[in-house]
């Protein structure tokens, strides 16, 4: 029996991405990097701006040349490193608790097996790292090596929720793969950048512009703000 608290809506979902892609315009994954790279990247980028983590993994690669000699780096030391990404005290020995396990389980620091794997083993695998959850584990395979997973952002989660895309009660760790089962393996990237920049745009966490929104006519959020204002 469907869980009516986990529910999503796919021909919804199919519809908004369709006039997301009419908005936005058309978008093709360009895979590229080493995924290990993009998951420490990744743990960077956690409640911090682009430019700060980016500054911070540049720093890191121009004192660390290997990934062997930031494992073995002082914690302190490597805090120095990252903390223009922000809470360098949770990171440092995090990304190095991340090496560690990664070293542990597969004799190498290489995450490179993973486009071998099928998607849903793969993100099993990252997510099993301590710390990565499913938003990590997505972002490294889809931004890395360009497979269909899907990450849900807060942008993602609450455009989604407000669209009726998926329910009001759905978390973000759920909305992965709900939201991903009902996309065509190549519209995941369009929909994950799409939707992150409409709710930058337009769908803003506080007052939204659903008069400028060209998906105001499917929304659940725009139909019940109507309904009030009559």
């Amino acid at each position: 029996m469907t869980n009516p608290f986990n529910r999503v809506d796919p021909e919804k979902t199919l519809v908004a991405y369709e006039r997301l892609v009419e908005t936005y315009g058309p978008r093709s994954v360009r895979p590229g990097g080493d995924p290990l790279e993009a998951l420490i990247q990744t743990i960077l980028s956690q409640n911090t701006s682009d430019t700060n983590s980016g500054r911070a993994f540049r720093n890191l690669k121009a004192i660390y040349p290997t990934w062997e000699e930031v494992i073995d780096a002082p914690t302190d030391e490597l805090y120095e490193a990252i903390k223009s990404a922000g809470l360098g005290r949770i990171k440092a020995p995090r990304i190095q608790q991340t090496l560690r396990e990664v070293l542990k389980r597969r004799g190498a620091l290489d995450l490179g097996f993973l486009d071998d794997m099928p998607l849903d083993e793969a993100k099993r695998w990252l997510i099993a790292l301590a710390g990565i959850g499913p938003k990590t584990a997505a972002c490294v395979l889809l931004f890395a090596l360009g497979r269909p997973a899907l990450p849900v952002d807060t942008h993602v989660h609450r455009v989604a929720k407000r669209l009726g895309l998926i329910a009001l009660t759905v978390s973000a760790d759920a909305a992965h793969d709900l939201l991903e089962a009902v996309l065509p393996p190549e519209a995941v990237y369009a929909f994950h950048v799409d939707m992150i920049q409409h709710g930058r745009r337009i769908c803003h966490a506080q007052r939204p512009e659903c008069v400028r929104c060209p998906l105001r006519d499917i929304c659940d959020y725009y139909q019940a703000f109507e309904r009030l204002s009559l």
